[in-house]
């Protein structure tokens, strides 16, 4: 592909020589001739002028670039554009792999791709141009939208709802029991029944062996163009807002309310029934114990404004020194009330 091709496909403003030819991708420490790059974190400058890229995807304002430069108001994203030039998605042809199981009562689109041993119960309806890659299993009742993508071992369970567009990768379940039980007087467990469901709307992407447990009633929801990634549990009754990202290993106890556009990076705990606002972000290993106003930056366990746990850790790795202070402080408060007696 020429490079004038591709900042034109892009809109990207082109330094240097249209017609030369690029033949892939790849990272600016590692990239060859034929490769473009990308510049989109000041931390990697110093790689810049090393590059053996032949072009560098930057922003508008870079300057001293030594190979040709396709100027964005984006780079990362623009990087991401070109990987699926160069890296376009497979392309599975519509029909029934003859291991598969399909109930004579589902309802399928056309275009729909269900392959080996995959697993499609009574009643339920998949859009139109959806894969179902392999033992992916599909409960009855359940409800999916177009273009749906789910990776081998994927799991919908009864009733849920799935909107179009959604990925899920392998091992994700969507609508498993949520953790309900009840203390009986003998001091066993008695499980209460989740009779609600799961709704995960447009444009979610659930990666892998992350669990969305179903409601005990009503419905958990996770909102259009959230992204949670690997190992990430939301819990019953739940509600995840709108291009929130969940990070790996992410927990939300039940009745947990995330609002839009929120960041809980990675090993975040809330413990339930509580509210993250909108635009909030919690640092990695943040314990939530309590409601999150929006737009709050907050780490730490308990979790804090950020800027507080910050002089707070400062002062933690001070604290043996502190100590040594306070003992000589209390021997010579010590020493001279020992004169005045």
């Amino acid at each position: 592909m020429k490079l004038g091709e591709i900042a034109q496909r892009l809109g990207c403003e082109l330094e240097g020589e249209a017609a030369l030819e690029i033949s892939g991708v790849a990272g600016i420490e590692e990239a060859r001739p034929g490769q473009v790059t990308f510049l989109a974190n000041r931390r990697y400058r110093p790689f810049l002028k090393n590059t053996r890229a032949s072009a560098v995807l930057v922003g508008r304002e870079e300057v001293n670039v030594p190979v040709a430069a396709l100027r964005s108001e984006n780079p990362y994203l623009d990087f991401a554009r070109v990987l699926e030039m160069f890296h376009p998605p497979a392309r599975y042809a519509a029909g029934v792999h003859p291991t598969a199981v399909v109930s004579p009562s589902a309802k399928i689109g056309s275009g729909t791709h269900i392959g080996p041993f995959c697993f499609v119960d009574e009643g339920v309806e998949i859009g139109e141009n959806a894969v179902l890659h392999s033992f992916v299993a599909v409960y009855r009742g359940a409800r999916i939208g177009d273009d749906f993508f789910a990776h081998s071992h994927a799991v919908v369970r009864e009733n849920c709802r799935i909107g179009s567009r959604v990925i899920l990768q392998n091992g994700a379940v969507v609508g498993s029991d949520g953790f309900g039980f009840a203390r009986r007087a003998d001091g066993r467990w008695h499980k209460i029944v989740q009779a609600g469901i799961a709704v995960v709307e447009d444009d979610v992407e659930i990666q892998a062996y992350t669990a969305v447990d179903r409601a005990t009633v009503g419905e958990t929801r996770i909102g259009r163009g959230a992204k949670l990634d690997n190992l990430v549990h939301v819990g019953h009754a739940c509600k995840v807002g709108e291009d929130t990202l969940l990070c790996a290993q992410v927990g939300l106890a039940g009745s947990t309310v995330v609002g839009n556009r929120c960041l809980l990076a990675g090993q975040v705990g809330a413990a339930g029934h509580l509210t993250i606002g909108d635009g909030a972000t919690l640092i990695a290993q943040s314990g939530v114990p309590n409601d999150v106003p929006a737009g709050a930056i907050q780490s730490g366990a308990p979790a804090i404004d950020y800027k507080e746990w910050m002089k707070s850790s400062a002062v933690y790795r001070r604290l043996p020194e502190l100590q040594r202070a306070v003992r000589e402080l209390r021997a010579e408060v010590d020493r001279l009330a020992g004169k005045k007696g």
